[in-house]
């Protein structure tokens, strides 16, 4: 069968030519390859002679003997140096096969066939390379032809395909991916030879001969041509990338897993709240960790009970039964709503077996892995279950400082990649976050919670009573995220059915604050009770204060102290540097009301302005000098004194009901003062509506709202009476004082009342100065006062037997429900009170109280 070659073939590129000699040994006959190979036409060529046209001049004699040989009719092949004619032609070596023809007459003549060396040579370097690239290469070498079957693959490729190199001719894809990559592989060989365009990085997995492992192919695919550029096949440049891809799935898991944590870092901790925490680590774990998530606290860490350290750890609190008791606080699904069985065991789950309800208090069994989990601090798996869609889960302690105080689990659905040991890592990294969180979360519940029972055990029970005032008070904490205050407000009984109003702000918040409150209040009622003037009580107040932020509570004295103290050591002075840094300031409002004269006496350190609303008139502001806040020091507090109107309304308060951050204090005033000038109401009712009225936005702020209504004393309650300064004036007080009692239908306490300004009036005469003053005031209680201008204070004694006085004031302690002496601006005021008869018989003094008179 005749068959034309093609261009490109391999005679193209070995470069053969022929010419022939005839019986005179010049040429004849010259080919157009030789004419290509020599550069003569064969117009140049024929009629020459050879030797001298191509040989170099020192080998034309041995040419022309060969020559003469050939046409004797012997064969002759070897290598025969040769140059182009003419002036600077080109060397070269030609192999020379040469056999004698006869011609058409008989004659002897040759037959030349010429091959270029260099071309020979060219093409077995080529060879050789290739089959050292194709032989040799560390990659799989595969060469599909134009029907995609292999043509040729090199012993790499077999090494991992199994067989010889030779085996895998005539395979296709079909033989070593599965269904899908083979498809894949098969459309990509067609697109490939289609267009020429070559593919890099063509990712396949597999399978290889014998294993189950799952194996990463890159490969590179190219067109291969003929020397004509004809397509003859795809070449494939197969290259095992499995432990890349691992490698690349571990980096990006550890990117992953880093970000992970980063988001836990800004995400978890948030909030102080103990369920938020639980809820804010879930949200981080689904789904960029797992599928499925729970968290379990302890009932104990919920409900506030408090253990010894360590004792939080299960080993304290496991029982026969199980583990102690939990409430699963927090999950969270990306797939479905139902949650993964937290009990080992296999099969499926019966009824007792479901997980526990959001809010549910549970057990864990003894035996089962969480329980295990929980005992001993590390991480259990759980198995999952062939008939539900979890595959696998991880039961993780929440542990904080040694401490377990919960169980969070996390679990993956079936379709999902197990969890591996970086995720156990992970997982116990987060678990261990959310538990430090967890764990401040229910200290500073605990602190906050012990703080608010101080502050609130603090103030006045109740609304308060006082003569001449109707009260109403109310206190609103900051919100659960806000740390305690220091406001408080206090209603203090003063001697002469007097009242001393009291609102205070300690700057600053949290437990510290709280308990110097209680110290200031504290002081606030002992100065109270000494009965001083209002801004005699806040230049005491304010030494309090400074001392609270002092050393050991004392106040600095200078650099030598008193009674020229030695210089501290370095030590010392850094921790009383340390302490005095920690300033405790207060603003302080302290009123003094006098329900005789319906006057009310204010002194002002840095506190709001009180607020006053008469009777058909506006809410104004009482101007009081604010002076410095406590514990500033160094500047003395101014008093004003202002007549209240009768049913007058009074307002004291904090700065959390004017001022917020979006509202500036100026704004809160004349809101106030709008508000306060409404309709009057109920006081009570009152209270409500400044509050729900005014924008207060108490969350920020702790708020302490004092209100009272002005209510004097009648007239008629009232006795007041001036003596002279002589011996009858005893008589006239006993006088005076029984007509009164009898005219208030008092009778059960004229004796005593009797006895009582005796002892009084007598005293005063002795040892007093100036006139006498005899006052009774009858309200919640009777209460007589006997006023002097001296200043001797007196002062209860116990007195001999052999003394035939100073038992008076002994007399008057055991008679009467209290008793007490305070300065006035002209001497001082001994009083004394009885409780009013409720209709049962006086009680009568012991011998006990008697004898202790003598």
């Amino acid at each position: 069968m005749w068959q034309s070659s093609p261009p490109g073939s391999i005679y193209d590129h070995i470069r053969v030519a022929s010419f022939s000699i005839g019986p005179d040994g010049l040429i004849e006959q010259w080919s157009s390859r030789a004419a290509g190979l020599f550069g003569m036409t064969s117009t140049e060529a024929i009629g020459r002679d050879p030797v001298e046209a191509f040989m170099p001049f020192e080998l034309r004699s041995d040419g022309r003997r060969r020559v003469g040989e050939i046409l004797d009719g012997k064969e002759w092949t070897g290598l025969v140096p040769f140059r182009m004619p003419g002036e600077g032609g080109a060397h070269g070596v030609a192999e020379v096969y040469v056999m004698p023809s006869l011609t058409g007459r008989g004659e002897r003549a040759a037959l030349c066939i010429v091959v270029d060396v260099r071309a020979l040579r060219s093409i077995e370097t080529d060879l050789a390379a290739s089959q050292a690239i194709f032989g040799q290469s560390p990659f799989g070498f595969v060469l599909f032809g134009t029907d995609f079957a292999v043509v040729r693959a090199n012993q790499r490729f077999a090494t991992v395909f199994g067989g010889a190199a030779e085996d895998h001719r005539g395979r296709t894809v079909e033989d070593y991916l599965p269904r899908a990559e083979a498809d894949r592989l098969s459309a990509t060989l067609k697109r490939v030879l289609e267009t020429g365009e070559s593919v890099t990085d063509l990712q396949l997995v597999g399978t290889a001969p014998g294993t189950t492992d799952r194996r990463h192919w890159s490969m590179n695919l190219y067109r291969v041509h003929s020397g004509a550029g004809r397509p003859v096949g795809i070449a494939g440049l197969a290259t095992d990338v499995t432990r890349r891809h691992i490698a690349a799935r571990e980096a990006a898991s550890a990117r992953r897993n880093l970000a992970l944590l980063n988001e836990a870092s800004a995400r978890i901790g948030n909030s102080l709240d103990l369920e938020t925490t639980a809820r804010e680590l879930l949200d981080v774990a689904v789904p960029g960790f797992c599928d499925l998530a729970t968290v379990d606290l302890y009932q104990g860490l919920l409900t506030g009970e408090e253990a010894a350290p360590g004792s939080w750890a299960p080993a304290h609190r496991e029982s026969a039964g199980g583990s102690a008791e939990l409430r699963r606080v927090a999950h969270a699904s990306a797939v479905a709503d139902a949650l993964p069985t937290a009990v080992a065991g296999s099969g499926p789950p019966g009824p007792d077996d479901l997980p526990p309800a959001l809010g549910s208090v549970h057990r864990f069994p003894f035996g089962s892995p969480c329980a295990m989990a929980l005992r001993s601090g590390r991480v259990e798996d759980v198995p999952g279950d062939e008939m539900g869609f979890v595959q696998s889960t991880l039961a993780v302690p929440m542990v904080a400082h040694d401490t377990v105080v919960g169980l969070v689990q996390f679990s993956r659905t079936k379709g999902s990649e197990p969890f591996g040991e970086r995720d156990r890592a992970l997982a116990t990294e987060l678990a261990a976050r959310a538990a430090v969180c967890i764990d401040n979360a229910r200290l500073y519940r605990r602190e906050h919670e012990r703080a608010l029972i101080l502050q609130r055990s603090l103030l006045p029970p109740g609304d308060p009573e006082a003569a001449g005032l109707d009260i109403a008070c109310r206190y609103l904490p900051g919100n659960t995220a806000t740390e305690v205050g220091g406001d408080w407000f206090d209603v203090i009984e003063l001697p002469g059915h007097r009242t001393a109003l009291v609102v205070g702000d300690v700057m600053g918040r949290g437990l510290r604050a709280a308990v110097a409150m209680g110290e200031l209040r504290t002081a606030v009622r002992t100065l109270a009770l000494l009965d001083l003037e209002p801004a005699e009580v806040l230049s005491a107040l304010d030494e309090v204060a400074r001392g609270l932020g002092s050393p050991g509570g004392e106040r600095s004295e200078g650099l030598g102290g008193r009674g020229g103290a030695q210089w501290p050591s370095r030590a010392a002075q850094k921790s009383r540097e340390a302490d005095l840094s920690e300033v405790y300031l207060a603003t302080c409002v302290y009123a003094v009301y006098d329900p005789v004269t319906r006057r009310c006496t204010f002194a002002n350190a840095g506190h709001m302005p009180p607020a006053v609303v008469e009777p058909g008139r506006p809410a104004r502001l009482i101007d009081v000098p604010p002076g410095m806040p406590l514990g500033v020091g160094g500047e003395p507090f101014e008093e004003v004194e202002v007549e209240l109107a009768e049913n007058a309304l009074l307002t004291l308060y904090t700065d959390g009901l004017v001022e917020s951050r979006d509202q500036p204090l100026d704004e809160g005033l004349e809101a106030l003062r709008e508000v306060l000038t409404g309709p009057q109401m109920e006081l009570e009712d009152a209270c409500d509506h400044v509050l729900s009225t005014l924008d207060t936005r108490h969350g920020e702020d702790d708020i302490a709202l004092l209100m009272a209504r002005i209510q004097g004393l009648p007239a008629e309650a009232v006795g007041d009476w001036t003596l002279p300064r002589e011996p009858r004036s005893v008589g006239r007080a006993r006088e005076l004082a029984r007509t009164q009692l009898l005219a208030w239908d008092l009778d059960d306490l004229v004796d005593t009342t009797e006895l009582l300004v005796s002892e009084l009036v007598t005293n005063a005469l002795r040892y007093g100065e100036g006139e006498i003053r005899l006052r009774l005031l009858r309200d919640r209680t009777l209460v007589c006062e006997v006023w002097d201008a001296g200043l001797v204070q007196p002062r209860r004694r116990r007195a001999r037997d052999t003394d035939e006085g100073g038992r008076g004031l002994q007399l008057v302690g055991l008679l009467s429900a209290a008793w007490g002496s305070r300065r006035t601006p002209r001497g001082k005021t001994v009083w004394f009170e009885l409780a009013l008869p409720d209709g049962a018989p006086a009680a009568e003094l012991s011998v006990e109280q008697l004898l202790s008179m003598y």
